[in-house]
């Protein structure tokens, strides 16, 4: 009988661990970005964060009237950025940038960074998981 029942009690703890691990994985979702339409967005960076989980990008773009709107644009991981060729450095505050995004379901501005252009003309992708969900919308150019 003791035997059966540590059989039962470490078969519930491992599905308490699978639970756990998935729920762990969960919280790197693109959920909260639309899948349907990207948005070209053009300004000067205010800030690279090059931190974990996600790097960030905080862009200032100019919109009618003089008004500026300030963007927060979540990178994916600096692991999987590093290995593609990102550095830390490459991006600087004062940077004019040119980014593709795919907006946040709120209306917020933000999104998740798709690709940019530098200043220099160098196109860099992050090496967002199953990119070809995101629906490419034409640019407004």
């Amino acid at each position: 009988m003791h035997v059966r029942t540590g059989v039962k009690r470490g078969a519930v703890i491992a599905g308490l661990v699978a639970l756990a691990v998935s729920g762990a994985r969960a919280h790197h979702s693109f959920a909260v970005y639309d899948h349907t339409k990207t948005v070209m967005v053009k300004g000067t960076v205010t800030k690279f964060q090059w931190t974990n989980p996600h790097a960030f990008i905080e862009l200032d773009v100019p919109g009618n009237g003089g008004a500026v709107t300030h963007y927060s644009i979540e990178c994916t991981s600096i692991n999987m950025m590093s290995r593609l060729g990102w550095r830390s450095n490459m991006i600087k505050a004062g940077d004019q940038v040119k980014a593709t995004v795919a907006p946040l379901l709120n209306g917020q501005p933000g999104g998740l960074l798709l690709d940019i252009i530098l200043p220099d003309g160098t196109r860099l992708e992050p090496g967002v998981p199953n990119i070809a969900s995101f629906k490419r919308s034409a640019d407004a150019e």
